[in-house]
Order: C-alpha cells, then structure tokens, then sequence
C-alpha cells in the first residue's frame, strides 16, 4: 500500500473527451518523486519535438508531490509544466494555495492534458472521480469570477479552482495559471498553454487523503517547525511583511532594480516597502494550508484603484517590476497591478518587466505614438503603467498585441535598438535580483532551462564568511564548505551554484515551499528532507539521494531543450546586464561576458555536460537512470 501518494496520475485527452488513470509503481515514484519530474515524464515522452507550443500537441501537466498535502508546513505545492509559449524551452511554474492539498484529497497524484478541446471545458476532481465539464459560460470570466461560479455550480463554497484568465484565453505570453485568485503558477505563460487548449479550469475537492508510513514522525516534523517560527526572527519578519520585506535591504546593497535595470537604487525605495505596506493598506495575512507562516498580504483601498483584498497584495517581485522598474512610487497603483494580474491571470515579473522594457523604448524614441495608440509611456507614470497592463492582457490595440507577446519577441517586431534593452534570458524577463551584485545569480539566470529564474539556486549572500552559523551550517550540509564574497564567481561558487540548483530543484520535484524549507535561514534545513519523506512514505531515503532527484529535474528539462534545438549559445545574459550600473552603492557594477562564459565551462563541467553544447551527455543521463530521455 503506498504512503503519500496514491499512484494514480490521470491523463485527459481534450481533443476526444477520453480519460485514463495511469498507475506507476513505487519504483517510478522513488525515482521522480513528484512536481517537474513527474511533469518531464509525460511531456518527453507524448510531446512530438517541434510542437507548436500554443497547438495541441503541447502537454500540459500538473503534478504534485509524495508529499503534498501531508500536515507540515510548506508542503502545499503544485508544479505546471508543458513547452512555453513565452520561450520555446521547457515551461516551468510553481504554485501554493489550499488547491494543491486539496488535490490530492480528490484522490490524484497528477493531471496530463493533451490535445485541444472542440469548445471551453473545466475538470472537475472529486474522490477518485473525473468529469469534463462545459466551461462555455465562464470564458472570457476573469480568476474571481470563475472561481466563485464553478463553487456555485458545485454547490461547495470549499471546491478549489486553479484557472487562467482572460490573458490566457487571449493568448499572452507571460499568461499565468491562477488560484485561490492570488495564488500564481506565474513564470513561462502556462495560463496561455490552457487557453490555447480551452481548457479553462480545473476544480478539486476530496477527502481521500492519502497514508502516512510514521504518523508521529510528520507530526514531529509539523512540531519542529512551529517551534523554529517561535524563535526565528527572520522566518517572523517573513510573516509580518512578507516577501515584500526585502526591498529595503535590496536597496542598501544596490541591489533593487530600476529604470529597467540601469541602476540599482530607486530613491523612493521606502515608499514602495514592505514596512510601507504594513502601515498603510495591508488588512490582512494570508496563508498555504498547514502552514504556520502566513506570508501571503491581502491589501484593500477605497481609494481611486478600488482593491479587493480577495485579490492579494504584492510579492516584493511584483513591487519590484511595477514599481522601481518603471520608476513607480505608488504602493497602491502597484497593488493594483498585482490584483489586476491576479484576476487577468497574468505574471507579474513578466508583465511589469515588459512594461518597464516598453517605457524605456517610449522614452527613447524607439517606439511612437503609433505603436502605443498614442498612450504615453513616461517614467514614474503609474495611470500609464496599468492602461499598458489592461491593453497587454486582452490584446487591445497595437500596443496590447506587443506587450501580449513578452519584451523579447516584442523587441525582435521592433529592431536592434529595442532589443539592445531587453533584460531577457531565453526570452523570459528577469526577476528583481541583479546579478551584478550577487554574482552566482548570473550564471543561473543564463544556464537556467526556463530563463532567468531566481528560485533556482541559493543566493550568493547566504555563502560569505560573515553569513551566519545556520547559513552555512546547512550549506556544509551539502559539502559547501568554503564562503567567498557574493561578487565572487570562480569555481567555488559554480559549485555553490550547480549544487544548490540540485538543491532548489529537489524543492521543486518534492513541490517544498522554498521559504519554509532551504538550505540558509528557514525552518526547515537539508537533513529534515530526507526525515520528512521517509516519515511520510516508508521508505529509507538520504539526502544524497535526494540531491540526485533534484540533478534529475535539472537535466530532464535541459534534454526537452536540447531536443527543441537549445545550445549552449542561449545561455547567455542579455547585454544590459554587462553595462555598468549607474547610481547608489552599486554604481559602476556590471558583470563581464567573459567571466558568464568561463563559469559556464566549469558549470557544465561540473554537471558532466558537454562544454561545446551545454547539453547532458548520454553518460550523465545513464548515471541518474534517465537514458530513455534520449532514446
């Protein structure tokens, strides 16, 4: 009997209405555990290589983990997976929320979709049951209004929906998959991947949770974490302010990004802080289920943006893109972006950025009044901001056709000057962490299979002499044992970089929340993993084992993109980010093409891939057991 899990992963062939439960053993469980592996699975082996990302023989999968829904904190996560639309490599986008954990009480481990509806539908999940509903009367219907029809419908105000909203069905490319109206599987246009098929939602709702191996031994793990909040001050700040509490300790370091990443210090840093935030509009926290932490804001204004706490309240990356990017100083009209992006289903970091890329073309003469149907796009406008935002997520106009297409292939419509300021990896915008200040961030937003991502390693901070017992603690943990600085980018820190993106990838196929579980200041530390999954499941796990899950992940989405023509030439920085910055502490930074390409020798080295290519060797794939990737 297995514990964790139900090992059903239920595969739905939209295009004929057909569906099928397909049952692995605990073999195929052991090896992939859950989230992107699961995902990489399925999509290597149904997905034709070539394969229109916005046609039907893209597949859309989405899988939770052996853990997912057990009672700790951090654990209620759900990875979406299929090729994006945004870049033509793998898509990868994670999300939390209730839906996950309720997911798996509906009785599935997982959910394959192929092919293409003939009209709207929505999946309805309950106790072990399936059914392809029509979804014709909830399209065009952004998150919270689908949400709360379909439970009308259910007649269960506890159903679940994960869906995507008008940007997905109009196509855009930094779509989202939305739920609990402001929970986001954001990056790599997933919520277009549903459009694209009709299909609009998908519900959940079940009470078929699934065994525990030790049920004391979770118990413990739920204990240890509750107290470790009691005590640790920063996993307590994280709950008062939020992610969003890190902006002012961006900005000292020079380290926040603004006017499109020309600088790294925003004067109005303050205003738009998490500090700020928590004095002003923020009316509520909100939580993931089991958690203890409650870092999610629910913000609400009567004011002209008209807030619907429901909605949420921003992520310090949102804030980031909507605010010091476009040099924004308005906390409220950047909370509204988010809502807006919450109920259009859209990714903030992609949305904002593509903003910030298309004021900054504005400002230069690049693009006209022609190409903006004469919306003016001014540095600090916050009014043009979100008509720029309302016009991206319905296609509206010349303007919303570019913006709707992300800023690398917008730019490429434009010509070289646009394109010179693009801060894109693999045409996925970059998040709000500069790699000029935390050097290792460079070479992961350049080797990354899904672009510039900053949850995908550790950051370079956490690896200095001066970063803390529990820091680096934890990091000997996984053999690190000699901090350098965080401009530092020689071989120390590749091997910092390769073995905590194994790390953070193991988070992500284990669907672990990296705020509750890393490897620097959170509650949880390496060693509790390897506890935690044999409490749960049974069996007799080690962390090195389970790094070799998270090296899995890694590789079996660089073969999706060796296999789509990807090399090591698309693991390159944009060229904005070799220009020196300019103001504040920062002022003068740039990181070099030259030292980006010696890391990436060592990298692929040390990953055992090949140095010409940047691509796994056959060999490499053999020693983790995924030789058929290749066959």
């Amino acid at each position: 009997m297995p514990h964790g899990y139900h090992g059903k992963i239920l595969v739905v062939n939209l295009s004929t209405g057909a569906m099928h439960i397909d049952e692995h053993d605990e073999a195929w469980y052991r090896t992939y555990m859950g989230g992107t592996n699961f995902g990489m699975y399925y999509i290597l082996k149904h997905m034709p290589p070539g394969a229109d990302a916005l046609g039907p023989d893209n597949v859309l999968t989405l899988m939770l983990s052996v853990l997912t829904g057990a009672p700790f904190s951090g654990q209620s996560r759900m990875t979406a997976n299929a090729k994006s639309p945004l870049t033509g490599a793998i898509g990868d986008a994670q999300a939390g929320g209730f839906f996950p954990a309720e997911m798996k009480n509906a009785g599935f481990d997982g959910v394959v979709f192929l092919g293409k509806a003939e009209k709207p539908v929505y999946l309805w999940l309950h106790n072990g049951q399936a059914e392809l509903r029509d979804a014709s009367h909830l399209w065009g219907l952004g998150s919270w209004e689908t949400e709360t029809r379909i439970r009308e419908e259910l007649g269960d105000n506890k159903v679940e929906v994960a869906c995507c909203g008008q940007a997905g069905e109009h196509l855009v490319r930094t779509a989202a998959i939305i739920n609990m109206r402001n929970r986001a599987a954001g990056r790599t246009g997933l919520g277009a991947v549903m459009g694209s098929k009709n299909l609009k939602a998908v519900a959940v709702r079940g009470s078929l949770r699934p065994t525990y191996a030790d049920p004391q031994g979770v118990k413990a793990v739920a204990a240890l974490g509750a107290a470790e909040f009691k005590t640790n001050r920063g996993m307590q700040e994280l709950g008062e302010l939020g992610t969003a509490g890190v902006v002012l300790s961006q900005e000292f370091s020079g380290g926040l990004p603004t006017r499109n990443y020309q600088s790294g210090h925003f004067d109005h840093a303050e205003e738009i802080s998490g500090e700020r935030l928590a004095e002003t509009i923020l009316v509520d926290r909100d939580t993931c289920y089991a958690c203890v932490v409650r870092c999610k804001r629910e913000v609400e204004t009567d004011d002209e943006y008209q807030i619907k706490r429901e909605l949420g309240g921003p992520e310090y990356e949102t804030i980031a893109t909507f605010g010091s990017y476009c040099e924004i100083r308005d906390l409220a009209a950047v909370s509204k972006a988010n809502a807006l992006c919450n109920d259009y289903g859209l990714d903030t970091i992609g949305a904002g950025a593509t903003i910030a890329w298309a004021i900054e073309c504005y400002e230069d003469g690049i693009l006209t009044d022609a190409d903006t149907d004469g919306l003016a796009l001014r540095w600090g406008d916050a009014k043009a901001m979100l008509a720029a935002l309302e016009a991206m997520a319905f296609r509206r106009g010349r303007l919303g056709n570019l913006l709707a297409e992300g800023s690398a292939r917008a730019a490429a419509q434009i010509g070289p000057d646009a394109q010179a300021r693009l801060i894109t990896v693999k045409g996925s915008e970059a998040p709000a962490h500069m790699p000029q200040v935390k050097r290792s961030i460079g070479l992961i937003y350049a080797v990354n299979p899904f672009g510039a991502d900053h949850q995908s390693s550790e950051h370079d901070t956490s690896y200095e002499e001066n970063s803390g017992e529990r820091s680096l603690g934890w990091l000997a943990e996984l053999g690190l044992t000699r901090p350098v600085p965080a401009t530092d980018l020689g071989e120390e820190k590749v091997e910092f970089t390769l073995i905590t993106q194994y790390w953070t990838s193991l988070m992500d196929v284990l669907n672990l929340c990296q705020f509750d579980w890393g490897a620097t200041w959170q509650l949880y530390g390496p060693s509790t993993v390897a506890q935690v999954v044999n409490a749960v499941t049974g069996w007799d796990t080690t962390l090195s084992e389970l790094m070799e899950v998270g090296a899995r992940r890694v590789n079996l989405m660089k073969v999706f993109n060796a296999r789509e023509g990807f090399t090591r030439d698309d693991d390159r920085l944009p060229p904005r980010l070799h220009q020196p910055l300019t103001g504040g502490v920062s002022d003068g930074l740039r990181v070099s093409k030259e030292e980006i390409e010696h890391a990436k020798d060592l990298y692929y080295k040390l990953a055992g891939w090949d140095v010409a290519t940047g691509n796994p060797t056959v060999e490499r794939l053999e020693e983790l057991g995924v030789g058929w990737a290749v066959a």
